[in-house]
């Protein structure tokens, strides 16, 4: 309608049918009138009119009724509400991901001792009849499952256990069943091809598989043979279609279930390894190629990262030609997860545990975009950043540092890696206390027998002033901690007057001018009073006419001067 306000008509023709609309007018009196007549000539079962008001702020309408006549609207029957039930319901449900998830984690210490995970212990009839026989360990793992259930959905809980009691009695008696009739083939005795080929269009060729992979483990001594055995089956596995994809899912479940243990992926890829390393071996395995193409242009970073070999190496090849996308992207986030808590990487090495951090942030980055998003890997670092500005670990960082200046330039280095806003203020701060400290003036400015000299003090100040430019932080903590190392680089040169002794130097005049511009621009002396020092007698010296003759005299070194002549804001 044109106006802001208009009217709406809308009629029922039986008493349970739904409202529509009849007609919409500007007009009150012709809308109730035709209402009414409706009613009157008993071509509707009810009437309503309403009034359709507009918002010019939101330009939206609100109704209000201004009158109904005819049948009372049918109360709609309410849905009844489903009563909960257990999560799993049948033996096959339990085959599901998220049911071998959650009975790895309740059979934990069972499977860790037995040597095997959730998807052998469901396809293999001798593990089954094991655990049906310690009585105790399964009747612990249904109540670690019943009760939290139990508590979230208000269930029953002897009901509950009672459920899958009976549930677990169940697929043990379908896993032993399918054992005794001989469902699961012997891969020593038939290859894994000829029986891919053989299932093909078989309804249970998935469980019959894994079964048959899960048999082949065992025997196998700890996870670094088990998985040399899984290689060994891909080797062997039909080249290309279906046939191949029915190995490669079997194997890859079982892979990804055994990495998840910590135990496991410590021994596949080395018990020497610390945290830090061995996050860095799984990156390594998980994108070989994207990580190689970084350590080579690194050769420190390459001497950081541990090598693969044996089956981990075998498996870092499948990974790469992308056969296990799902176990690829697991073992990622897995180390995600790590970076993201709270245990140390390098538990008794800060400055190690920096080194790693590094490799590990430009590999993952590398491997970012294959793996996981940018936006991922960024979170887990900012989350990782916050255990590097704790004050137990930054003590512990700075413990060894001989000299002020020695912790300042490790406090330079804990900013330049830190990510994140908030974790970059907090390092810049720890930064800020020291170049500030009245300790940290006193020991730069004083003069020790055999120690560094004023110059080479000023040069190493330079050095961290550029540091600091280069750590990214934010503007005022940059400002903040810039001038202070300008101020202690001021009161040493003026301890020294070394400006002035360039100036009066028994040297040619080009010698002196570079030297000057040198410290002017921020090379030989941090920026700040020094600079600006240098600065007004580089103008001086080159407003001398000794200068300039000598300047006219060598064009060339007027060539190589100019840049620092530009930087230092001083004319030729």
């Amino acid at each position: 309608m044109a106006g802001p306000i208009h009217y709406e008509v809308y009629v029922r023709k039986t008493a349970p049918s739904a409202w529509s609309l009849l007609i919409a007018t500007e007009d009150r009196k012709h809308a109730i009138e035709t209402a009414e007549d409706q009613m009157a000539d008993r071509l509707a079962a009810a009437v309503r009119v309403c009034k359709e008001t507009l918002d010019p702020d939101t330009m939206e309408f609100s109704s209000l009724t201004i009158l109904e006549l005819g049948a009372p609207e049918p109360k709609k029957k309410k849905v009844a509400e489903t009563a909960p039930r257990p999560a799993c319901g049948s033996p096959a449900e339990l085959y599901s991901p998220h049911a071998r998830g959650l009975m790895g984690r309740v059979l934990e210490d069972w499977l860790r001792r037995q040597g095997a995970t959730a998807f052998e212990l469901l396809h293999r009839p001798d593990l089954a009849e094991r655990l049906e026989a310690s009585g105790v360990e399964l009747q612990h793992a249904i109540q670690k499952v019943a009760v939290p259930e139990s508590q979230a959905t208000g269930q029953d809980l002897h009901g509950m256990m009672r459920h899958y009691q009976k549930l677990s009695e169940q697929a043990i008696a379908q896993l032993l069943k399918a054992g005794r009739a001989g469902l699961f083939p012997d891969l020593a005795e038939r290859s894994v091809a000829d029986l891919a080929h053989r299932l093909g269009g078989a309804p249970d060729r998935a469980f019959v598989m894994g079964g048959a992979i899960a048999g082949s483990l065992r025997g196998c001594k700890g996870a670094r043979e088990r998985l040399d055995r899984l290689m060994d089956l891909m080797e062997a596995a039909p080249p290309e279609g279906p046939p191949r994809a029915l190995v490669v899912v079997a194997v890859e479940q079982i892979a990804a279930e055994m990495l998840a243990v910590r135990a496991n992926l410590s021994e596949i890829l080395g018990p020497s390894l610390d945290q830090g390393a061995s996050l860095a071996a799984v990156v390594r395995m998980v994108a070989p190629q994207e990580v190689d193409a970084v350590l080579s242009r690194d050769p420190r970073m390459a001497l950081m990262t541990p090598p693969i070999e044996g089956p981990a190496a075998r498996l870092g090849q499948r990974l790469s030609a992308g056969e296990f996308p799902l176990l690829a992207a697991t073992l990622a986030r897995m180390v995600l997860r790590e970076l993201s808590s709270a245990r140390r990487l390098r538990p008794n090495d800060p400055q190690g545990e920096i080194d790693i951090l590094r490799v590990l942030a430009m590999t993952l980055t590398a491997a970012s975009r294959r793996l996981l998003s940018l936006d991922e890997v960024q979170a887990a670092f900012v989350e990782r950043s916050k255990s590097l500005i704790t004050a137990d670990f930054v003590a512990a960082y700075v413990k060894d540092c001989p000299t002020v200046l020695t912790e300042a330039e490790h406090l330079t280095r804990l900013c330049e890696n830190v990510t994140g806003g908030a974790n970059k203020r907090a390092a810049a701060r720890w930064l800020a206390a020291c170049v500030t400290s009245l300790r940290f003036e006193t020991e730069m400015r004083q003069a020790t027998p055999g120690g560094a000299s004023a110059s080479q003090k000023l040069a190493v100040l330079a050095r961290l002033q550029r540091s600091v430019q280069a750590a990214q932080l934010g503007e005022l903590e940059q400002r903040q901690i810039q001038e202070a190392i300008g101020a202690v680089g001021g009161a040493l040169e003026a301890d020294v007057g070394l400006s002035a002794q360039i100036a009066r130097a028994a040297v040619g005049p080009v010698q002196k001018l570079t030297a000057l511009l040198r410290l002017a621009v921020g090379e030989a002396a941090p920026l700040g009073p020094a600079a600006d020092r240098a600065r007004t007698e580089a103008g001086r010296l080159l407003r001398a006419p000794a200068t300039r003759a000598a300047l006219d005299q060598a064009p060339e070194q007027v060539a190589a001067l100019r840049g620092l002549m530009q930087s230092a804001g001083v004319a030729a």
